[in-house]
């Protein structure tokens, strides 16, 4: 695992009720979402939110967080899939000094850290099975042991889990013990995807812009072209391409925020996929071949990581990379 938000700026903390008022506005179905989110904020219960890239998991998790009694203490923020086993069991649990080589001293692991806070497993459905069991004891019981330490420490934190995959297809797969997976899924969240929004994505955008205006002490808007061309495109990476969507536009805007964006329309290749093959016009950029076979080859896998590395011939830290780049493509340049 891998923590990738400790540290980071986090906002105001929110009550309940002010989470819920976020969607205020927008279709019925996120109106009704964030009033699961204000009941699970209201509760200590672990909370598993599934939901395709982009669509803001981490967000909800952090609104959980902020709503509930816990607001006041540590949000660690966890990636599963972005480190190696070898290192996964110290950094969870901590370690002593001299349990390895480097370990020069006593460190405390994201369960110690997150002590009296939420633990936010991201993209859980990459856990090893080996770390599941462990992680399942350590539910089970309340306590564990730092890597080479003898001392039975407690632990009070929140776990709130997050995948872009159909958790029951992991299972299926034996990516995902069936006992941890009952063990997380005690209050299911589903972020709905933007193409299922009706509306929102005027709204979204135009909250993002306002958000850029009030920043750059601007008073920019959008063109009735680009906000009916927004509102047409289909968003495959949801919220995330929304935002970096008006905020590219924004920078390379005066006063009035324009941009060429139209509907995509399935490629050659997009075609293909739905056979299980992928066809490519002949001076197609190798590059956009490569990253069409990996998105492809993930897609066939249901976002399973390992698979599709495995399928590919590379790494899983390979795999990592490449989609970790392809995702800074699509973000706007800083201002």
């Amino acid at each position: 695992m891998q923590a990738i938000s400790p540290g980071q700026a986090r906002p105001p903390i929110r009550s309940s009720a002010q989470n819920e008022d976020a969607f205020a506005g927008m279709c019925a179905l996120m109106r009704e979402f964030g009033v699961q989110i204000g009941r699970a904020a209201r509760s200590d219960a672990t909370v598993f939110i599934t939901g395709e890239s982009g669509t803001g998991k981490e967000m909800i998790a952090r609104a959980i967080h902020d709503g509930s009694e816990r607001s006041k203490h540590p949000f660690i923020a966890v990636n599963c899939g972005a480190i190696s086993s070898s290192l996964v069991h110290a950094q969870l649990f901590g370690h002593e000094k001299g349990s390895f080589t480097g370990a020069l001293g006593q460190t405390a692991g994201y369960f110690e850290s997150a002590n009296g806070g939420t633990l936010f497993l991201d993209e859980v459905t990459e856990m090893s099975d080996s770390l599941q069991v462990q992680f399942l004891r350590v539910l089970e019981s309340g306590t564990y042991q730092r890597v080479g330490g003898t001392e039975l420490l407690h632990t009070d934190v929140r776990i709130v889990c997050a995948t872009n995959r159909d958790p029951f297809a992991a299972v299926e797969a034996g990516q995902l013990r069936q006992d941890f997976l009952h063990r997380l899924l005690v209050v299911p969240l589903r972020v709905p995807p933007l193409r299922e929004r009706e509306g929102d994505v005027r709204i979204l955008a135009q909250r993002f812009l306002d958000e850029l205006n009030a920043a750059h002490q601007t008073r920019k808007r959008f063109s009735t072209r680009m906000m009916d061309a927004l509102s047409m495109y289909d968003w495959p990476g949801n919220v995330r391409e929304l935002r970096n969507a008006v905020q590219r536009a924004f920078i390379m805007s005066d006063t009035l925020v324009e941009a060429e964006f139209r509907r995509r329309t399935p490629s050659t290749a997009a075609r293909g996929a739905a056979d299980g093959m992928l066809c490519f016009p002949v001076g197609t950029p190798l590059s956009q071949v490569q990253r069409d076979v990996i998105l492809a080859t993930l897609a066939h896998h249901d976002g399973d990581k390992q698979r599709t590395a495995d399928t590919l011939g590379v790494s899983l830290k390979t795999l990592y990379n490449r989609l970790g780049a392809y995702s800074a493509e699509t973000s706007p340049p800083s201002s």
